[in-house]
């Protein structure tokens, strides 16, 4: 009696695919710095921030005596108005996704949504920076047609002012994003930016008992010693505590808010 052995298939090895990289932390900063011009309004927030530095220096040429015609005077006030409008852009970085409903896409691709937050917020910082540089640029422009229209044209600067200013910037913008993940509603979080601290400083003044709080709670006083050379540790402690209140309690709880959020 003899038996038959039925060949055996041979094994086949399964298909490997190759793994699918979740995209870095750059690559989505870059591609969130790309959105803030993407649309009309970021593009045109972010030509009049470049217009409104160029203007201001325009102005002092024109119109500033000669010798308040250097260097730190040109660049000092170019500060301001750019610092009322980061914010904004801040504010539209974040709340674009929901207002344009293009939150969906975003987080079916970034499953994880504090990277994508994170990388919005560090976008923002680099235009604050950015910001920074122009104001710097514009200045130096100032400064060059000063001196050769018989300004003082002095290119003295100190490195602490330059600290000051990046401060300045970063923590507006910052500060406008953390009210845009706050309330990821577009009009309701510019308003609200501009509306409640300044009714806050104005309460603070009128209100006596509100004074003393209002020196460590009113980002308008604390920030302005920025404007100097140099800070002492008391107003580096008034504006760290100001900071905490206006841009880290809202960016912390806009955070908790935006990973808890239904994606419709």
């Amino acid at each position: 009696m003899t038996t038959t052995t039925a060949p055996t298939a041979p094994a086949v090895a399964p298909e490997r695919r190759p793994g699918v990289r979740r995209p870095s932390l750059l690559r989505l900063t870059a591609v969130e710095l790309r959105k803030l011009s993407d649309t009309r309004a970021g593009l045109w927030l972010l030509i009049t921030i470049g217009l409104v530095t160029a203007v201001i220096v325009t102005l002092q040429l024109i119109y500033a005596d000669a010798a308040d015609q250097t260097f730190a005077t040109f660049f000092v006030p170019s500060l301001l108005p750019v610092g009322v409008l980061l914010p904004v852009l801040g504010i539209l970085s974040i709340t674009a996704e929901w207002s344009q409903r293009t939150a969906l896409v975003t987080y079916a691709l970034v499953p994880r949504r504090e990277r994508v937050v994170v990388a919005k917020l560090a976008a923002v910082v680099v235009a604050a920076l950015a910001s920074v540089l122009a104001s710097l640029t514009v200045a130096a422009a100032g400064t060059l047609i000063a001196g050769a229209t018989g300004g003082a044209g002095r290119w003295e600067f100190g490195e602490a002012l330059l600290l000051n200013a990046v401060v300045f910037q970063v923590a507006n913008v910052l500060m406008g994003a953390g009210f845009g993940l706050l309330l990821l509603n577009t009009p309701l979080a510019i308003v609200t930016y501009l509306l409640l601290p300044t009714v806050w400083s104005v309460v603070g003044e009128l209100v006596p008992a509100l004074r003393g709080p209002a020196g460590w709670l009113d980002t308008g006083r604390t920030m302005e010693p920025l404007f100097s050379s140099s800070l002492t540790g008391e107003q580096w402690a008034r504006l760290g505590v100001s900071l905490l209140v206006w841009l880290a309690v809202p960016v912390v709880a806009g955070l908790v808010r935006t990973l808890r959020r239904e994606v419709a």
